[in-house]
């Protein structure tokens, strides 16, 4: 928030934007809700008594963009929270999470994947154990291959590694 001896603003002006915090976040959803039409354009909608595939992330993308104007639009009509510094900690190791389950989950199978994105995905956190998360890493693992493999029955590989059987 400017104070009066801010150097950008003249004493008794107004900012245009309030609340900064709240336009970065809108602007976010917007841009997630775009991506999100641009990828299902080529879906069909279909109509409510045919729904087609593209129907839901259609509607989920717009009421996503719908959201984001209204941060926007309240980031110019409301105060709120300054920016403040960005912690890079989180993102960067949930995308890394991400991407190391994207790359074993068919070279190693589940039972190695699906521990591995726990783990680095959960030490985003600066409040988690690793003692907990690996109890968490084996409990979900052991649901998921139960869930996908078993019972949806998806040709998932389970443990697929150089010289052991392929399960």
């Amino acid at each position: 928030m400017a104070s009066d001896s801010d150097p950008v603003l003249a004493p008794g002006s107004r900012r245009l934007v309030r609340a900064p915090r709240d336009l970065v976040a809108g602007l976010a959803l917007l841009a997630v809700a775009g991506i999100a039409l641009w990828a299902g354009a080529d879906l069909q909608a279909g109509s409510l008594r045919a729904v087609g595939p593209g129907l839901l992330p259609r509607a989920f993308a717009v009421l996503l963009g719908v959201a984001g104007a209204g941060l926007a639009l309240a980031a110019v009509l409301r105060e709120g929270e300054a920016l403040g510094r960005w912690p890079l900690r989180g993102p960067l190791l949930l995308t890394l999470g991400v991407v190391a389950f994207a790359l074993t989950i068919r070279t190693a199978g589940l039972a190695v994947a699906g521990p591995l994105v726990v783990m680095v995905g959960g030490s985003a956190s600066a409040e988690a154990r690793p003692g907990e998360l690996a109890v968490l890493a084996v409990v979900l693992t052991a649901l998921c291959i139960g869930l996908f493999r078993y019972a949806l029955g998806l040709p998932i590989p389970i443990l697929a590694l150089p010289g052991l059987p392929r399960l």
